[in-house]
């Protein structure tokens, strides 16, 4: 019997078109023979079914269910790739989990936790596997002028100025003096009602992913340090064409090379993975993931910079092409990810 996929995607933030994309790009990839795959988007009109003709059709939020030929249809599982609100924060899978509806993401806690930088780097740091870079926290609006220099007192320019809880580097900015310090604080809070300001680490930008597979997987044993989670190979982002970090243009605009594997000596490439996959236990993740760094080569030193967990699924995310650089492919990596949800892994 063909179990009904529920391919929620869209959201409420700047990166409901990339949700969008990356959905469509998963709809292209899962086993309709095995599925009944529906598209469920979300915006802020309201959530709907968009049908393969184009139509929509209405959303049970009462019970998460769709009407198909006069049969309501219920769902055996949420694939969940809404990046930003509601999806990576933890509003869907506390929704999902009132419902016993499973979902391929981490649990409420972790997604509610990791999408807030300003609460998640110090537990990060907590757990002493890799460096933090210091930040300060702000909340509800904007500071006067005459703080600022109160603000940065212990750190130095450049900074980073984004929103605390976001994604795909939406209203983030680089400062550079302190001129340029309180026109980005009031860019980022039009994003949220916290911003943390972060002091900038030099060095090169590795992105290393992390998921489960589930039982009697192939990759059983398939390293001998990383047991039961599959662990790609690290990526390096190097901007290009004057942009200085991964910012949105860079990552969805062509802005970037982005090597995978990334050129750099095995050591380092493997320490990535081993912080990812300790992080993705301790962090309390589940389906994939992805743990994004700074190296700072002077220091010989790795810092965090946040968790994705929802990433990107579209053809050029980093992911996907993590996961091909290992001989998996795109349907194969979401085939795994929706086994092992449905095994309640």
């Amino acid at each position: 019997m063909k179990r009904n996929i529920a391919l929620v995607m869209g959201g409420y933030s700047g990166e409901h078109d990339i949700s969008i994309a990356s959905g469509n790009q998963v709809y292209g990839q899962l086993d309709h023979t095995k599925y009944n795959v529906y598209k469920i988007v979300i915006d802020r009109e309201g959530w709907y079914w968009m049908k393969e003709e184009g139509e929509r059709g209405a959303v049970d939020m009462n019970n998460f269910t769709v009407t198909d030929e006069g049969q309501k249809v219920r769902f055996d599982l949420a694939f969940i790739i809404v990046h930003g609100n509601p999806g990576e924060n933890g509003v869907l899978q506390g929704y999902f989990d009132m419902l016993g509806i499973r979902y391929t993401t981490c649990g409420y806690y972790t997604s509610s936790l990791t999408f807030h930088k300003g609460y998640c780097n110090p537990v990060v740091k907590s757990f002493g596997l890799v460096k933090v870079a210091k930040s300060v926290l702000l909340y509800k609006e904007p500071p006067t002028d005459a703080k600022l220099d109160e603000l940065m007192e212990g750190m130095t320019y450049p900074v980073f100025v984004k929103p605390a809880a976001g994604g795909s580097s939406v209203a983030t900015t680089k400062v550079k003096c302190r001129e340029q310090l309180l026109p980005a604080i009031r860019e980022a809070f039009t994003e949220d009602r916290q911003v943390l300001v972060e002091e900038f680490i030099p060095g090169r930008e590795f992105d290393c992913g992390v998921m489960q597979f589930p039982r009697g997987s192939k990759y059983e044993g398939w390293h001998p340090d990383f047991k039961h989670k599959l662990v790609f190979p690290v990526t390096e982002i190097i901007p290009i064409g004057g942009h200085e970090f991964f910012d949105y243009e860079a990552k969805y605009d062509g802005f970037s090379n982005e090597v995978t594997p990334a050129v750099v000596e095995e050591s380092i490439a493997h320490h990535i993975q081993e912080v990812s996959y300790r992080l993705y236990d301790l962090l309390g993740c589940s389906g994939i993931v992805r743990f994004d760094y700074i190296y700072n080569e002077q220091e010989g030193e790795l810092y965090f910079l946040e968790v994705n967990t929802i990433p990107g699924q579209s053809a050029e995310s980093i992911v996907p092409k993590q996961a091909r650089a290992m001989g998996i492919s795109p349907a194969e990596l979401y085939e795994m990810s929706i086994r092992t949800a449905l095994e309640g892994r």
